[in-house]
């Protein structure tokens, strides 16, 4: 049992190894699209499904309240969190819509949107990319190989942070990853110096 253990430590680091010059560019560039809007006044949005969605709170609470840097909190609002919203528009509505219509009363034009997926294309991603486009909303895609529709989305003036992996595991864990990276370079930018 302990030989699993290692071997799966071991597909993890190479995973990770895999990809990490491959993202790197990628999370710089986001970092640097986050810090102007943030700059500017704006807020980051963000949101995912299941797995997904603990990586979006995980990212909320590191910019909200602090990453490493005992520093102000970062205007961030996270979709997935609120459960009876959430439940509320998918009884009402449809669970297609449960991000996209909180972004259509919440975002404004040049915050950032920020989505987790595992290479599911889920519709409520989908619309919520739609909705952001249609209300000046940039969009930051963490991204898994199946995420052929989410991808096609995106425009030239968003990033997708995609990781080729069939394993939606080690997808989660490169997110996790990057977006930890994501908010040690915007902390670095806004805050100075090593977080």
């Amino acid at each position: 049992m302990e030989s699993s253990v290692i071997e799966l430590f071991h597909e993890s680091i190479e995973a990770k190894m895999a990809c990490g010059e491959i993202l790197a560019p990628l999370i710089a560039e986001a970092s640097t699209v986050a810090v102007q809007r943030l700059l500017q006044g704006q807020k980051i949005l963000c949101c995912g499904n299941g797995l997904s969605a603990s990586l979006s709170n995980i990212f909320s609470q590191s910019l909200l309240l602090q990453y490493k840097l005992e520093r102000p909190g970062l205007p961030v609002i996270c979709l997935n969190s609120n459960s009876s919203t959430i439940t509320a528009i998918g009884h009402y509505h449809s669970v297609s819509e449960i991000f996209s219509r909180q972004l259509k009363t919440l975002g404004q034009a040049e915050d950032v949107l920020v989505i987790f997926s595992l290479g599911t294309n889920p519709s409520n991603l989908v619309q919520a990319i739609h909705t952001a486009h249609d209300r000046g909303i940039s969009v930051i895609g963490f991204t898994g190989t199946g995420d052929v529709d989410l991808s096609a989305l995106l425009s030239g003036d968003d990033i997708e942070i995609r990781v080729d992996h069939h394993d939606r595991h080690r997808i989660s864990e490169i997110h996790l990853l990057s977006l930890f990276c994501l908010c040690e370079l915007i902390d670095q930018q806004l805050f100075g110096g090593n977080s």
